[in-house]
């Protein structure tokens, strides 16, 4: 991983036990998401992540002007799956995501030093365990690898960060890649 190009690409394999808070949005086999967020929003922090097939997977609504930044993110659907919330008093940048009644679900910290590095904690849906996802990547380069704590990459983020017809279109495309299971 360097600090001024895009990581290789990896070639991603079964996690198992699989991994997340809500299993039943996990996929079968390699799968690419894509988030179109706006560079320029009066609006809010709305959007939608959808598959590579233009199927919205979840959605995410937020305000224009929030003290605390929280967005609810729900399925295709519009069923509610958590709440993500800056953590107002944090030594790092912290952000909580919640249940319907306020329980800390996960957190997910940034973390000092070169590029982008970031921890998300939470408690393993098939399991029970803790879990710690870390995330590290590089500013230039407009990538980023996801992998379990000491252990294999379980996904991938790209992104085309000098792509003038995307910035003045006002759109930035972001691509995850992860796989789920045997």
């Amino acid at each position: 991983m360097g600090l001024f190009f895009a990581n290789d690409a990896v070639d991603l394999q079964p996690v198992s036990p699989p991994l997340g808070v809500h299993l039943h949005h996990t996929a079968q086999k390699p799968t690419t998401l894509v988030l179109k967020e706006s560079v320029f929003s009066w609006t809010g922090d709305d959007f939608s992540v959808k598959d590579t097939e233009g199927h919205t997977v979840v959605k995410c609504s937020g305000k224009a002007i929030s003290f605390r930044d929280r967005k609810e993110i729900s399925d295709a659907n519009g069923k509610f799956m958590f709440a993500i919330r800056n953590k107002l008093i944090a030594i790092h940048k912290t952000f909580v995501g919640e249940d319907k009644e306020g329980n800390d679900l996960f957190k997910i910290s940034k973390k000092w030093g070169v590029g982008s590095h970031m921890v998300a904690t939470f408690k393993n849906a098939s399991n029970g365990q803790d879990t710690t996802l870390v995330l590290r990547g590089d500013f230039w380069g407009g990538s980023a690898d996801i992998k379990v704590d000491n252990g294999p990459v379980v996904a991938q983020i790209t992104r085309k960060i000098f792509n003038a017809r995307e910035y003045f279109g006002d759109k930035q495309t972001v691509n995850i890649l992860f796989f789920r299971r045997d």
